[in-house]
């Protein structure tokens, strides 16, 4: 008897992560029911940025124009004390992944908002229910049995479906579900998040500064829509109850040089910081993404947007194995791309936050001051993004080209259509080849192998050359070939996502 699905693939929680996940199945075919215990949307805003990596994943997945009408462009990072002086700026240099600007301040529930009314689009393929609580995941060999309760009547409805994401936050009952423990460290410091409507703009406000000091380090920061934020710790004398109303929380900002004037107070709320990790990802066919995966502090601006990352690599990858052009094996690489990547913003938050808080040595801090060599790498927090594991072939070193996602300039095709790169890839992966068609550089057999993963051939021609046959792009920018050659390729496989999975200096096979 042939297994009945309801569904391909069940997701626990949309919020951000969720639904990503969501369209991203949505657009290679795959069918979707995503059970959302909120019946609308949170109201307080978490998150806070997103930049150039994110924005490439909302224009794959067809959302980035009708995002960018709810996000504001972001100036730059400053650290600031407050009598004055810059301990340390990070000014935002052009993009190479096609997007402007690099980074862009955002208004958490309203770009949500943006993205659920994508998501209606696809409604053939993506059935939200809201209001509904799982409560059970009963797995087996070819799919699982979820159950969800309604939880304004408390009755219950199953699914079957093959697989399951739990991108249902840090509390995921996902994650207690397949008997999952989150590892890791809370602080006992409770934060502020006091959220304002601004009412006149005043100095420098678009510059995300954070107010270092050992006692009231403040987090302060331009969000979209006119809105602005404020997040500060309390002393150890302090407690929720001390900013129960808006007329207690006023001191705290007039403290800052913040006034009615300025800024009317439309919420605020209490937090502690988190630096925990689940100790999987997956169990079976049940995988967990988000929040439900990894807590970080929020210094770096990349506890949202790694959960949306999550979710993109797992949805492609989960689209390819339920489509048949790839090996169910291949699930195992997203755990393995991603709990490293997590990992890094995760420290990488850790550090930001022991400056913000002046936890520096003497040592350290003069090492922050001194002015970076001219070959200086880009600072990690802008640096474009890269792979340290996975599903890749050859060294991954400073060197090596593998691991890294390509840049995004301008190409033309043969018929003259003029697009960014990645709209004119598509979704398929891309062998592409500096001046040559990079199937001429296969074994028969090695060809044989990426014919299996759909893969295109493109030759990349310049402005300056004719093309010479059908698939080819001409590099109208004039990136893509000293990139290329900065790393000594002469041709790359580029997986779905644009990142470099092999190069012909260390050999282009199919990676195992």
């Amino acid at each position: 008897m042939t297994d009945q699905y309801d569904a391909d693939v069940a997701i626990v929680g949309y919020g951000p992560s969720g639904i990503i996940a969501a369209l991203t199945l949505a657009k290679h075919g795959i069918s979707t029911v995503a059970f959302e215990r909120h019946r609308d949307i949170y109201p307080r805003a978490r998150a806070v940025t997103v930049n150039d990596w994110t924005m490439r994943i909302f224009q794959n997945l067809g959302v980035d124009e009708h995002v960018l009408k709810q996000i504001d462009p972001q100036r730059a990072l400053r650290w600031m004390r407050y009598d004055g002086t810059e301990i340390m700026r990070i000014e935002h240099p052009p993009s190479t992944l096609g997007i402007k600007p690099r980074f862009f301040n955002i208004y958490q529930p309203t770009m949500e908002a943006a993205l659920r009314e994508c998501a209606e689009q696809r409604a053939e393929r993506i059935d939200v229910r809201y209001g509904f609580e799982v409560v059970s995941l009963e797995q087996d060999e070819t799919g699982v049995t979820v159950t969800a309760k309604d939880t304004a009547t408390g009755e219950t409805m199953t699914k079957r479906v093959r697989y399951v994401i739990g991108a249902d936050g840090g509390s995921s009952a996902t994650r207690s579900m397949i008997d999952v423990k989150l590892l890791g460290d809370t602080l006992d410091v409770m934060w502020i998040v006091i959220d304002c409507r601004v009412k006149r703009w005043w100095p420098d406000r678009n510059l995300l500064t954070f107010w270092s000091d050992k006692e009231r380090p403040v987090v302060d920061i331009a969000l979209s829509g006119g809105n602005h934020r404020w997040e500060l710790p309390l002393k150890p004398n302090e407690t929720e109850a001390d900013f129960a109303t808006t007329e207690q929380v006023w001191p705290l900002l007039k403290a800052l040089g913040v006034s009615e004037d300025d800024v009317e107070i439309h919420q605020h709320a209490f937090y502690r910081h988190h630096t925990r990790m689940a100790d999987k990802w997956r169990v079976g066919r049940v995988f967990l993404a988000g929040d439900a995966a990894h807590l970080m502090p929020p210094w770096a601006g990349a506890g949202m947007q790694t959960g949306m990352r999550d979710a993109f690599d797992l949805g492609w990858k989960l689209a390819g194995v339920l489509n048949g052009t790839l090996p169910e094996h291949f699930l195992d690489t997203y755990e393995t791309e991603r709990r490293p990547n997590a990992a890094f913003y995760t420290q990488l938050a850790v550090q930001l936050g022991r400056i913000i808080k002046q936890e520096l040595s003497e040592e350290e801090q003069a090492a922050l001051n001194a002015p970076p060599p001219a070959d200086a790498p880009e600072p990690p927090l802008i640096a474009p993004p890269v792979l340290a594991g996975g599903w890749l072939r050859g060294p991954l070193a400073d060197d090596s080209i593998v691991g890294r996602m390509v840049p995004q300039p301008i190409v033309g095709d043969t018929r003259g259509v003029m697009a960014r790169l990645d709209d004119l890839l598509g979704d398929s992966f891309v062998l592409l080849g500096d001046d040559v068609d990079p199937a001429t550089l296969l074994t028969p057999d090695e060809k044989r192998e990426w014919d299996k993963l759909g893969t295109r051939y493109i030759a990349l021609r310049q402005q300056d050359q004719h093309t010479q046959g059908r698939d080819e792009f001409i590099d109208l920018d004039g990136v893509l070939r000293p990139w290329l050659r900065k790393y000594g390729a002469r041709a790359v496989a580029l997986r779905p996502d644009r990142f470099v999975a092999a190069a012909d200096v260390s050999g282009l096979a199919v990676p195992g």
